[in-house]
């Protein structure tokens, strides 16, 4: 097609033929072509759509962890679950550079569908059998389970994205970019797993980061550049098309676009007065310096993305299996402040969005996880499809 113009223009007007260039042909035409199947809708629908990113350090997790509280099971409201994390595996050079291991995944999401269809399984199939109705308990007992859409690791990252069984026919055209912005700015030590699917008529993208750490001079631009970096990079393959080469990038390709993971910003601003606000718990006066919501404010990154009130504590750096933060001892005195290992306290962990349909109705940390250093964080969105005529 893209060596008949002439052609093009019998199928579209010219004003919309005009901007077309021959290598964006093809990912121009799938926006057209959804744009018009949706110009025939003839309703929407709402769902909640359950957004999670947590850095679990390298530790393995126990066979006995509880997601139940992190996913919010008792709600038992959320359509979607997408789940990211990172350094499911110490970031070695053998993890790095030698073959993959899918152990820690697989283990992660035997623990994700073991809390969402845990209590779904009890309370759904219970009450019905407490009616003597057997069949419409495995009924809504399987209309009430979650099912894995998708899922995928690079070394230390991992996205696993579930939806209720009543709700996966209507999720289709699943893909997945990978993008390494580590060692030589291509290595998975760094940088994304993003995936793509469509709901109904509408299309969304997760993208989980890890972008560079570090709280020196400098820093910061480094995140800057993995960011841009991840984002121009990501790019989904068009599955019905035989062609190696005919890709859609993320923003050409996608209504509501999130992107969650450990972006690693800090706290710019002197470490004795750091110091003070954080013994203080004065969070409001901490997040002013906060280099993320300054980028956000000066435009240089992140241009157009959104992210709700941050309300809650930092989310690093934290004594495992404690709530003190890894500078401080027991009533928030400090340790050495030469110490480099002592980071200040910083909102590392954020979940940021775009586009319209999409309002964020939760965002808060989970505090009561303590495996790593880090603190899981969670937002929850309500979102609107579109829905084709007779689809």
């Amino acid at each position: 097609m893209g060596e008949s113009p002439k052609l093009a223009q019998m199928i579209w007007p010219r004003s919309m033929v005009r901007g077309l260039q021959p290598q964006d042909f093809v990912s121009r035409f799938t926006a057209l072509e959804k744009n018009a199947m949706l110009e025939m809708q003839n309703k929407t629908v709402n769902y909640r759509v359950f957004a999670g990113t947590w850095n679990v350090g390298g530790v393995s997790p126990p066979d006995d962890l509880e997601l139940e509280d992190l996913l919010d099971t008792k709600a038992d409201s959320y359509d979607i679950y997408v789940l990211g994390f990172q350094e499911i595996v110490s970031l070695n050079a053998r993890n790095v550079l030698g073959p993959k291991k899918r152990s820690a995944s697989i283990k992660w999401n035997s623990l994700i569908g073991g809390a969402l269809n845990n209590r779904g399984r009890r309370q759904v199939g219970g009450e019905a059998m407490s009616r003597g109705r057997g069949d419409e308990a495995a009924l809504l007992q399987e209309q009430g389970m979650f099912r894995c859409v998708m899922s995928k690791q690079m070394v230390g990252i991992f996205v696993s994205v579930w939806a209720r069984s009543g709700l996966r026919r209507h999720v289709s055209h699943a893909a997945v970019s990978c993008v390494g912005a580590g060692v030589l700015g291509r290595l998975g030590n760094k940088g994304a797993v993003s995936v793509r699917f469509l709901l109904h008529g509408t299309s969304f993208c997760f993208v989980c980061c890890h972008l560079a750490s570090g709280s020196e001079d400098g820093d910061a631009l480094l995140r800057n550049a993995d960011a841009a970096s991840i984002l121009s990079r990501t790019s989904f393959r068009h599955r019905r098309s035989r062609c190696p080469r005919r890709y859609s990038t993320m923003s050409r390709s996608s209504d509501r676009v999130v992107l969650l993971g450990d972006l690693n910003y800090r706290i710019a601003m002197d470490a004795g007065e750091a110091r003070q606000l954080v013994t203080a718990k004065k969070w409001s006066m901490l997040l002013e310096n906060d280099e993320l919501l300054l980028e956000l404010c000066k435009g240089r990154q992140f241009d157009s993305w959104r992210e709700g009130a941050v309300t809650f504590p930092p989310t690093y750096k934290y004594h495992r299996d404690s709530d003190r933060f890894y500078w401080c001892v027991d009533h928030g005195s400090a340790t050495a402040a030469g110490d480099k290992q002592h980071r200040a306290p910083a909102w590392c962990d954020r979940v940021l969005w775009r586009g319209k349909g999409m309002k964020q109705i939760r965002y808060e940390r989970c505090g009561g996880y303590r495996l790593s250093d880090h603190r899981p964080v969670r937002a929850v969105f309500h979102t609107v499809c579109e829905v084709p005529e007779g689809y």
